[in-house]
């Protein structure tokens, strides 16, 4: 039997995950069933667009009654969480690193992550719940630990070896905060996270969207 997961695609499985995110705080609040248009407004596409995505994940609902949100949040996360990654493997605990950590320690408990440095004082020691090893350590930690998404929050410079090791510690997925390109074999799926591009992209188009002053 062909696997739903395979038919989606990147811009679907994003989609899938916000909805899941507002199912759940939506059942927070105590409402246990919700409408397309209901998840559709908060992400800024159409109702018919999630009804297309949950028929493709095999999942209807009644125009008159809408979804059931718990039985919703149980079937997508059927889907999204079938695929086990293992754990995390976090390359620089610097300050973003050190903030990814928390992020995962306060948000994610559930998963394991283990973190890799070049500084022998991080080494050893703890951060927000998390053991930091030598980058030489890292084969043996993910083998032992069955990883499969590395973070990369290193120096541009230091993120091509980051990603190297990583790959060859076992890694099949990447989240890249560094500024380059990572050269990876295309089994590896790859999502990079350009900071310092996004905040110039926005300071383009916030500056471009601001009224001209009239000029007197």
């Amino acid at each position: 039997m062909p696997d739903p997961a395979d038919a989606l695609s990147e811009h679907a499985v994003e989609r899938l995950i916000a909805y899941r995110r507002h199912l759940r705080q939506r059942l927070m609040q105590g409402c246990d069933r919700i409408y397309s248009h209901d998840l559709a407004k908060p992400e800024g596409v159409t109702p018919a667009q999630v009804r297309r995505d949950l028929m493709t994940i095999g999942y209807t609902g009644s125009p008159a009654r809408g979804y059931d949100a718990k039985g919703l949040i149980t079937h997508i996360s059927s889907l999204l969480d079938a695929r086990s990654v293992g754990g995390f493997a976090l390359v620089g605990v610097g300050h973003l690193g050190r903030a990814i950590l928390d992020y995962l320690a306060r948000q994610h408990p559930e998963y394991k992550v283990a973190a890799f440095d070049v500084n022998p004082d991080k080494a050893g020691g703890v951060t927000h719940g998390c053991r930091c090893y030598m980058l030489d350590e890292m084969k043996q930690v993910l083998t032992q630990q069955s990883m499969r998404v590395g973070i990369v929050t290193v120096p541009a410079d230091a993120a091509q070896d980051a990603a190297t090791r990583l790959v060859e510690a076992g890694v099949c997925g990447l989240l890249n905060f560094a500024p380059v390109r990572l050269r990876v074999p295309a089994r590896v799926y790859v999502e990079n996270v350009d900071i310092a591009l996004r905040l110039e992209k926005v300071a383009f188009f916030a500056l471009a969207s601001r009224p001209k002053e009239t000029q007197e």
